[in-house]
This record gives C-alpha cells, sequence and structure tokens, in this order.
C-alpha cells in the first residue's frame, strides 16, 4: 500500500515522539564511567567551549552524555535526521542540518561560527555514511579554523544490541556498564599546511580507534 505525504508525516511524527520517550527510558538506566575527563570538565567550569567528536556508532551515548552542555550537532539532511534532530533538541543542542554529503560545506561553515559565538560542537567524524572508523576532515578543520580544543571520546559497552548498520549502531541493553574514555586535548594549529592537517586527521583517526578500544576493554 502506497502511503500518502500526510501518512508518512504522521507516522514520522509518532516515531519521533516513541523514540525519544523509549531513549530517555533506556539511557536512564545505564552505569556510565568517564575516564580522563578532567580537562574537558574544566572547560566546562569555566564557561569555555571545546570539540567532541566519537565515531558514529557510538553516538547515543555520545551526545547524551554531553546534554544540556550549551553544544551544537551536525545532524543529516535526511528524513531519518528528523527524527535524531527531534532528540537533540529535547536534550538542548543547537542542530544544525548538514553533512558532509549534503550541504556538508555551508553547515561546517556554520558550525565554525557556532563555537566562535560560544556553542561546544558534538562531532560524528564517520558519519554519515562511512566507512566506518574512518575520521573525515570536519571535526580537526572545525577546531583549527576556531582554535577550540578537541576531545576525541572512545565509548564501550559491556551489554548490547549491534545492528547490522554501515556503522554498527550500538544499542545499549538496560543497566548496561557504559565507559567513556577521553583524550587529552588536542589543539589543531591554524598554521599547519593541507599536508600537515591531513596527517593531523590521520593520527586524530588512529588514537580514536584506540580510546574505543580501551573503552571496551574497561567495560
Amino acid at each position: 500500500m502506497k502511503l500518502s505525504n500526510f501518512q508518512r508525516n504522521v507516522l514520522r511524527y509518532i516515531g519521533i515522539r516513541f523514540a525519544s520517550a523509549a531513549i530517555r527510558l533506556l539511557l536512564k538506566t545505564l552505569r556510565i564511567k568517564t575516564v580522563n575527563g578532567e580537562s574537558l570538565y574544566k572547560l566546562q567550569n569555566e564557561k569555555k567551549n571545546f570539540v567532541t567528536a566519537f565515531w558514529h556508532g557510538s553516538m547515543m551515548i555520545g551526545w547524551f552524555i554531553h546534554r544540556n552542555d550549551n553544544a551544537a550537532a551536525l545532524v543529516s539532511q535526511s528524513k531519518d535526521g528528523d527524527v535524531l534532530a527531534s532528540i537533540l533538541e529535547k536534550w538542548n543542542y543547537h542542530v544544525v542540518r548538514g553533512s558532509s554529503s549534503t550541504g556538508g560545506s555551508d553547515a561546517l561553515t556554520i558550525m565554525i561560527l557556532l563555537i566562535r559565538e560560544g556553542y561546544s560542537l558534538a562531532i560524528t567524524p564517520d558519519g554519515p555514511r562511512g566507512p566506518i572508523y574512518n575520521m573525515k576532515a570536519g571535526a580537526v578543520i572545525t577546531a583549527k579554523k576556531s582554535n577550540a580544543p578537541l576531545f576525541l571520546i572512545g565509548i564501550g559497552i559491556k551489554k548490547k544490541i549491534v545492528l547490522k548498520s554501515w556503522d554498527r549502531f550500538e544499542v545499549p541493553i538496560p543497566f548496561s556498564k557504559v565507559v567513556a574514555v577521553y583524550s587529552d586535548p588536542v589543539f589543531i594549529d591554524q598554521n599547519l599546511s593541507y599536508e600537515e592537517t591531513n596527517q593531523k586527521i590521520i593520527e586524530c583517526e588512529e588514537l580514536l580507534n584506540k580510546l574505543h578500544k580501551d573503552a571496551l576493554s574497561l567495560c
């Protein structure tokens, strides 16, 4: 049966309302431990902004632990992104619609302006379509141009369901233990050349993958 635009909009609205409530209930049951977050907490206490980056498959936890942080998030312009945008807005994120594949250049410009205006940023650097664990330029370029520290966050979930999606999206089982391991602040020199910036992206990718493994080992 082919659905009308009205019917699709109604179903999307129901999905947004249900997903938001279900995720909020689930996340309240988790036992979340953070490791090496002192430098980031210090910036929070000083009302200074920063960039955080975590893999797309771990984004449920990554965005949840930084809710209410005066942060902005980049969300795909696709209709599927409507559900995520609604959830993040309820978590007090300033949502920017765009991605590396659709509207990415404009979105990156907006994100740089936002961090200069005092927002922190939360970015999934292998999104929105992968390849998985392959860091794109957005997080590093934003940190470079805004002169804000970048924190990479490896996230491990002890008990979870892993979806058969490109990002192996992780859904924690209620009451599971979760560990988030932070990097030390990464400062990107604004004077780096194109080649040096690309090398920095590679280094950040390697570090984020290491943090991800460290977090899993601590679960």
